[in-house]
């Protein structure tokens, strides 16, 4: 049951981006402009901008959003400051939780992530409380259908550097090294459907909750997503369908 969880999960979280369409277009302009002036704007000599570009795309981001990003972090359409900074801290019942935020203002970024756990049975650590728990890992999902077959996912897959394919009861999870899953993910999109695709921190281990602490978590969780700082939020909460409630 915990992989028919895992795709609903997909579907829903999926379903939310594409209604707040425009916040996430923010956010991911965010991280375009930063990996631009970080390391230039040619993709191919700038792997954070490849990387980010490929998160953009899969997010549906509009071609001339993107190249406006990029140009705006580069300093061609005004300058950029945006600093990327990681929180660590634990939810309800101790749960491990990761949120990577892009500001310009960390002491109003810090205030509000700290608020969003104070309220919600949760508190912000140090640097490095939970992130041992977490390993970074490309992940791509495929859906099951009559025009997908297992075998030529795989083997598409895997000639462009995949490490391994999961097989379940809805689809396919392509797993990936983080260096490797831009390739990845656009070999699979020429040939298929992609419902989802990111580098995540992947927990080791998942914690369950109960009712009511599963109900502030997901407030926690709304919380971090309204913040227009916030790129990432990771956890290991072990979330419960909710086709099954």
């Amino acid at each position: 049951m915990a992989g028919h969880s895992k795709w609903s999960n997909i579907k829903n979280r999926k379903a939310k981006q594409d209604a707040a369409r425009g916040k996430i277009f923010t956010k991911m302009g965010k991280l375009l402009a930063v990996a631009a002036r970080e390391g230039g704007t040619d993709p191919e000599m700038n792997a954070k901008l490849r990387d980010a570009i490929t998160k953009a795309k899969a997010a549906n981001m509009p071609n001339d959003n993107i190249e406006r990003a990029i140009k705006k972090g580069s300093g061609e359409l005004g300058n950029a400051v945006y600093e990327e900074i990681t929180y660590e801290g634990y939810g309800p019942s101790g749960v491990a939780v990761i949120v990577q935020t892009l500001t310009e203002n960390k002491n109003r970024t810090a205030g509000e992530v700290r608020h969003a756990f104070d309220k919600n049975g949760g508190n912000l650590g140090t640097s490095g409380c939970v992130s041992f728990m977490f390993n970074r890992q490309g992940s791509i999902y495929i859906e099951k259908s009559e025009d997908v077959d297992e075998e030529s996912v795989m083997m598409v897959a895997l000639d462009a550097g995949a490490e391994d394919m999961v097989t379940e009861e809805e689809g396919y999870e392509i797993i990936t090294t983080p260096e490797l899953f831009p390739d990845v993910l656009e070999a699979l999109q020429a040939d298929y459907q992609v419902l989802s695709g990111e580098v995540a921190m992947v927990p080791s281990t998942t914690t369950e909750l109960s009712e009511k602490d599963a109900e502030k978590m997901e407030k926690m969780l709304a919380m971090f997503d309204d913040m227009d700082d916030v790129q990432e939020v990771w956890h290991n909460w072990e979330e419960e369908d909710a086709d099954e409630e």
